[in-house]
């Protein structure tokens, strides 16, 4: 056995989706190198970057804290909802394509969730990059998200940039997943390259006292035989 790591990240840069009103990522030199070699030895300098972002940007975890002000915070996120997990990677491209957005909870009946990271594949991000990766979106229905929470799910993922429909301004999916605690990831990629059982998920956030959403790492561990 090997093990096949899974990058499930989109690059972090100011040209990204993001959602409507929201700023892109800025980077900037704070110290750049001419500068920084003053300071040490010959031939050797550094560079020191600032970043501002929305912590809704790129591919992002949203703790409790994002929905509700008594819910878990970036810092207060146990570890275990967001790395080492168990994955299940529920595949429902084929009814994106077919022009069916909505996710019900029917693409969940029978699957053993209890503990998992639960990814859902839209294939929504090969249009990352594009005009229409920010059109409506294929999105989970709030019954769905039900049946996630009874199912025992840790953390839920998907491959869109919103797991809710953003017509619907109650948000139930953000709303009824965030209120048991379960975190969720946004604009995924490249779920096509996951089984459909056997990896091990990790996203974990920076650990923001007060934090609501971050930009995290998210990649896989798939164990071949």
């Amino acid at each position: 056995m090997r093990p096949r790591i899974v990058d499930l990240t989109h690059p972090l840069g100011p040209a990204i989706p993001m959602f409507p009103g929201l700023p892109g990522p800025e980077i900037e030199a704070f110290l750049g190198r001419e500068a920084t070699a003053e300071r040490y030895a010959p031939g050797v300098s550094f560079v020191v970057h600032r970043y501002r972002l929305i912590g809704n940007s790129g591919t992002y975890l949203d703790a409790p804290y994002h929905r509700y002000e008594d819910g878990l915070d970036l810092a207060s996120l146990p570890l275990d909802h967001t790395a080492d997990l168990p994955g299940v990677m529920v595949d429902v491209a084929d009814q994106v394509e077919a022009g069916r957005l909505a996710i019900g909870p029917e693409r969940f009946v029978d699957l053993d969730l209890a503990g998992c990271a639960v990814l859902v594949r839209t294939g929504w991000d090969a249009r990352w990059g594009t005009p229409d990766y920010l059109a409506t979106n294929p999105y989970l229905t709030g019954e769905a998200a039900d049946a996630l929470v009874a199912a025992g799910a840790v953390l839920v993922g998907i491959d869109s940039w919103n797991v809710d429909d953003v017509a619907d301004l109650t948000r139930p999916v953000h709303s009824r997943l965030l209120a048991r605690g379960i975190p969720i990831v946004e604009n995924l990629r490249g779920l096509d390259r996951l089984p459909r059982r056997g990896f091990r998920f990790h996203a974990a956030p920076l650990p923001i006292p007060g934090g609501s959403s971050v930009p995290v790492r998210a990649y896989a561990i798939v164990v071949e035989r």
